[in-house]
This record gives structure tokens, sequence and C-alpha cells, in this order.
């Protein structure tokens, strides 16, 4: 499986990190690690997410909560994910 991220994902992991970096520059870091992390495991395990209900294709569009993050994704197949959004769970959910 290959994974690419879309220029609103890594918008998100940037924005997420130095949220959290004005305060706490070594937790921030920690926070972007854990995230690129389990979203480089979705090539091992590409259905560990939970399906979006809503989604046109529940199957396809998945969530992973990864802490206090949720990293959405589309599986594209027959090998590729992209990740889609990533949002802090205090947020309101990111439009796609």
């Amino acid at each position: 499986m290959r994974l690419f991220y879309t220029p609103e994902a890594i918008a998100d992991l940037q924005r997420l990190h130095d949220f959290v970096a004005e305060k706490h520059p070594l937790a921030a870091r920690k926070i972007a690690i854990e995230i690129q992390d389990a979203a480089g495991r979705l090539k091992a395990f590409p259905r560990i997410g939970l399906p979006v209900s809503r989604a046109d294709d529940p199957d396809l569009l998945r969530d992973l909560y990864i802490g206090h993050y949720t990293l959405r994704y589309l599986l594209s197949p027959p090998r590729s994910i992209h990740v889609l959004r990533i949002w802090h769970n205090k947020e309101a959910e990111r439009d796609l």
C-alpha cells in the first residue's frame, strides 16, 4: 500500500504541531510523530480505522483515532491510502 497526504492534511498536521509547540515544543514533536507513525501503520492494516457511517461508501472512508486526534483517510483500491484531514477531537470535524 502507498500512503499519500493531501495538502489539507499536511496543513492540519503543521497547525496542530504549531499550536502545541507554543507552550510544549517537545510534546508537539511527540504528537506529530505519533500521528505519522499511526498513519504509517495503515499501510499494513488499512482497515483499522472506523468506517464513517454517513459517507457514500463507509467502507472506504475511515477515521483512525490517535489519542485526542482523528485522522480521516480514504482507501483507494487497489493499493493507495489518502490521508485527507487531521484534527484534535475538541475541534469541529473537518469538512471534506
